[in-house]
């Protein structure tokens, strides 16, 4: 394919007068077959016929023929094509059409290097109707440089203030993301049809300027324009980005009390804005009440009980859909996700393959990864990246951050830099996903490397790569990096740091012990610290072991969250770490008169394709005979190996040795190490996801059983990765 290398030229002044050529009859009988033709072989015959007698090299004449083989609903762009070029001197008209079809075909480049070849090869000035199309061609190319380019030749024609030309350069400037433009053109339009007020309204609805979009939809009404049905879909855009459920009851109103023409696509918008407010009962009223549904309809049916977490409803209606799509199966599959539903993302997604009524595609894929790295099932994982390669999917850089996340967070970082150095592109995504994925795996230094290795290559970070640029230094204890990065943000990267920057300072600060620096640094601050930031503190005093701040951070974490059972949870760790087990009984007993919960303990594995959870002390695995007999085993092995267990991770009161120990031994991780160990091939690393910080104790025995039963496990908690293999961690102990 070409591709447009030759600027737009300075146009010459030819005349804009068209000449024809009257020695012919322009009601000839041909021009009427030209009309009745019903397909392409009917036109080829008038094609011949016209070659033959020699009517094809009047221009007018092959203008007709030639506006036919374009437009006709059976036209053919290839044979249009072949149409044109045999045309000794195509007329404006013809020029034009060509430029036109091409625009709103899958290569709209070619209608502009067709506009390059008729300023350069031919007698005509693009005129009032060239314009429109060629612009519509540089946005669906969203090449904002050249209709920049083509903006200044309209105003050069002295057409810069038809409305036509200005109604497309406002879509093109939106369509390029520049609202500004797009206004500034809109401004300048002296009367303004409903179309100009449609194309600003519904752009600025469409990029998150809601009330901006409503302003000029009061603006519009003001100037007397009356506003129809596409209008009204832009509005209602505008009330859903805002959640804005009364004002969109409102345009409801309005558009049946000014009598607008309410079609499918008008109905459509109406239930999306219902059900992005959060409305499913106007939802389903309307819902019922539409004679005509398409797949856009039952669509966003299903996506609003998704996202409201009604899911066996979303599933109900994605089974009664007399035709699925991906779409359809993608807002379920995603919904799921989103919501900490993976397991059951996944097992749709499975469905989705097996049913084969569509295809995944690359929305499908991403969804999947996600609850992939989610539940750590890197069978699963590897299995989705297979699929991408034996379809040949090519990797954009959605679907190669969302591989690289998922091989990272299920525990192996090498895949995930095999992924990340296989691809071409790499957009600031790509680059933090894999400086992230570094970060948990505790390679500090690396991901400082690479953040260093992007900026070579002129991709400019964001906040979400400050984020995990200092995680990185966190868990690596990399503090003099940390900071100079953090105040290397606004100054150097014109990037504010956010509340999550400050929680990841004070992070750095607190776990490399440095705890009344980090109390300074927080009241420093020039914002509120949020429950992240006192959560971070009251973390770090757990590792440490300090009472007196860990109660200062709880007493302001529990004064912004007073629900936060999180926060009892890790005080009481404190109190237990240091043996005030008189300060864990009193935490127990307000949590238990007050109704708070602690978070449950939860530790998944994956074997052959299937996620198996453990709770503490669960016995409801269907194997839990044999569990807790290889639990059993191992622990009469740890224990002639030495090993004494650390029952100062307690975080209940229990005066009775024997008891104690028990409890230890009941913990979700140690479960999954005894199911890994019978069910997870010995060639195979046992991988375990836990929802909350793995104690001290079994980092200890996940250490100890490596090394007896010469097995490789790799655990994640909610904090990082524990890499164990032959008895040694590549993790810090902060234990």
């Amino acid at each position: 394919m070409e591709t447009l290398s030759t600027p737009l030229p300075s146009l010459p002044r030819y005349s804009t007068s068209l000449t024809v050529n009257n020695d012919h009859d322009h009601d000839h009988p041909v021009f009427l077959h030209i009309k009745q033709c019903t397909n392409s072989s009917q036109l080829g015959q008038i094609h011949a016929q016209m070659l033959r007698t020699g009517l094809f090299f009047d221009p007018y004449s092959a203008s007709k023929l030639f506006a036919a083989s374009a437009l006709l609903p059976f036209s053919s762009l290839d044979y249009a094509r072949k149409v044109f070029d045999q045309i000794p001197k195509p007329n404006l008209h013809s020029w034009n059409t060509l430029i036109r079809v091409y625009a709103s075909s899958p290569e709209p480049l070619q209608g502009i290097l067709i506009f390059l070849r008729m300023v350069h090869e031919s007698p005509y000035y693009p005129n009032k109707f060239t314009f429109p199309f060629v612009i519509k061609a540089a946005a669906e190319i969203f090449s904002l440089c050249v209709g920049q380019a083509l903006h200044g030749l309209a105003i050069k024609a002295s057409l810069g203030a038809d409305v036509f030309i200005s109604n497309s350069l406002i879509h093109l400037y939106l369509s390029c993301g520049d609202l500004d433009s797009a206004y500034r053109v809109f401004t300048m339009i002296g009367e303004k049809d409903v179309v100009s007020w449609n194309s600003m309204i519904t752009g600025l609805a469409q990029r998150g300027c809601a009330e901006k979009a409503f302003q000029l939809f009061q603006e519009m009404e003001e100037e007397g324009v009356k506003p129809n049905d596409v209008t009204m879909v832009g509005v209602l855009s505008a009330c859903a980005k805002k959640l804005d459920l009364e004002l969109g009851r409102w345009v409801c109103s309005y558009i049946e009390r000014k009598g607008i023409r309410v079609d499918l696509t008008l109905s459509n918008a109406m239930l999306d804005m219902y059900t992005k407010c959060g409305s499913l009962e106007d939802a389903k009223r309307l819902f019922d009440m539409m004679e005509e549904k398409d797949i856009v309809t039952w669509t966003t049916m299903l996506d609003g009980y998704a996202k409201l977490g009604e899911y066996e409803t979303a599933k109900q209606v994605l089974d009664t859909m007399p035709r699925q799509d991906i779409a359809a199966w993608n807002a379920l599959i995603s919904g799921y996700e989103q919501n900490g539903k993976s397991k059951e993302a996944l097992s749709l997604y499975h469905e989705l393959q097996q049913s084969q009524i569509a295809k995944p595609d690359g929305i499908t894929l991403v969804s999947a990864l996600s609850a992939c790295a989610q539940l750590g099932a890197m069978g699963i994982g590897e299995c989705i990246h297979a699929y991408v390669k034996e379809q040949g999917i090519k990797l954009n850089c959605h679907l190669t951050t969302s591989l690289i996340d998922m091989y990272s967070k299920c525990g192996d970082i090498k895949k995930a830099l095999d992924v990340f150095y296989s691809v071409d592109r790499r957009d600031v995504f790509v680059w933090s996903a894999m400086i992230a994925g570094l970060a948990m795996h505790g390679q500090g230094r690396d991901a400082i490397d690479l953040f260093s290795r992007m900026q070579e290559t002129m991709i400019k970070p964001n906040s979400v790569t400050f984020t995990n640029v200092l995680c990185a230094c966190s868990h690596a204890g990399l503090v003099k990096e940390g900071k100079t990065f953090f105040n290397q943000m606004e100054p150097v990267y014109g990037i504010r740091p956010g509340v999550q920057h400050y929680s990841c300072m004070v992070d750095i600060l607190g776990r490399a012990g440095l705890l009344e620096e980090a109390v300074e640094f927080i009241e420093k601050m020039p914002i509120l610290p949020s429950d992240s930031v006192w959560g971070a503190l009251l973390g770090a005093c757990q590792i440490h072991g300090n009472v007196e701040l860990a109660e200062l951070a709880c007493r302001h974490l529990l004064e912004l969250d007073p629900e936060n059972n999180g926060a009892y949870v890790l005080l009481s760790n404190v109190y237990a770490k240091t043996g005030k087990w008189d300060g864990v009984s009193r935490l127990r007993k307000h949590m238990r008169v007050t109704g708070l919960k602690k978070e449950q303990g939860c530790s998944r594995i994956e074997a052959n394709g299937v996620i198996h959870e453990f709770l503490a002390g669960d016995n409801c695995h269907p194997l839990s005979k044999e569990i807790y007999s290889k639990l059993d085993e191992i622990v009469v092995r740890l224990k002639s190996a030495g090993y004494v267990p650390n029952k100062s991770h307690l975080l209940q009161l229990i005066e009775e040795d024997e008891m104690q120990e028990h409890a230890l031994n009941l913990h979700s991780e140690k479960l999954a190490i005894a199911f890994g160990l019978q069910y997870v091939e010995v060639s195979q690393p046992i991988r375990i996801i836990k929802n909350l910080r793995v104690c001290g104790d079994c980092h200890s025995v996940a250490k100890l059983v490596s090394r007896l039963y010469n097995r490789e496990i790799i655990l994640r908690d909610r904090y990082r990765f524990h890499h164990f293999s032959g008895g040694n961690c590549s993790c810090k102990d902060y234990w």
